[in-house]
C-alpha cells in the first residue's frame, strides 16, 4: 500500500473539568477491528523499536503519555510523523516499514492492531521488505 494511506485520526476529545476522556471504537473512528492492544514503555534513551513491517496488519499507534517519532516508509519514499497528544493516533496500513524512536523521558506507545500476534505476518528484514515491494 503506498504512504498516502497512512494518515493521522483525530480521536473524541471529551472535555470536563475533572479531566478528558478519548476513546476509540471499531469501524467509528478507525478502519479496521481492534483484536489486538499492545504498549511500549520504559524505553531506554536513545532506543529504536519496531524495525519491521506487516503483510497483512493495520494498525493504530497512540502516544498515550510523552512522545516519540515514527518513520514510515513503504520501500519507495519516507515519512517522519512526530506523536505527542493522546487524541490523535496515527493509522497504519499493511506494507509499511516503521521504525519508532526518540522517545521522551515516561512515553508510552499504544498500538492498536487488527489482529493477533502472527510472527509469519513480519518483514522483519528490510531487504525481504523492499523485494516484496518489488513484486507488488
Amino acid at each position: 500500500m503506498p504512504l498516502s494511506d497512512c494518515r493521522l485520526i483525530d480521536l473524541p476529545k471529551i472535555s470536563d473539568p475533572r479531566g478528558n476522556l478519548t476513546f476509540v471504537q471499531d469501524h467509528d473512528q478507525i478502519p479496521f477491528a481492534i483484536k489486538r492492544v499492545y504498549y511500549l514503555y520504559d524505553v531506554p534513551g536513545g532506543a529504536t523499536r519496531a524495525g519491521h513491517a506487516h503483510r497483512a496488519l493495520h494498525q493504530l499507534i497512540i502516544a498515550m503519555s510523552g512522545s516519540f517519532d515514527i518513520t514510515l516508509d513503504d520501500g519507495r519514499e519516507t515519512k517522519k510523523i512526530h506523536l505527542n497528544r493522546s487524541y490523535i493516533g496515527l493509522y497504519v496500513c499493511p506494507m509499511i516499514w516503521r521504525d519508532i524512536d526518540n522517545f521522551s523521558s515516561g512515553s508510552v506507545c499504544m498500538a492498536l492492531a487488527s489482529a493477533p500476534y502472527d510472527e509469519a505476518d513480519y518483514f522483519r528484514s528490510y531487504e525481504d521488505f523492499t523485494a516484496e515491494v518489488g513484486r507488488r
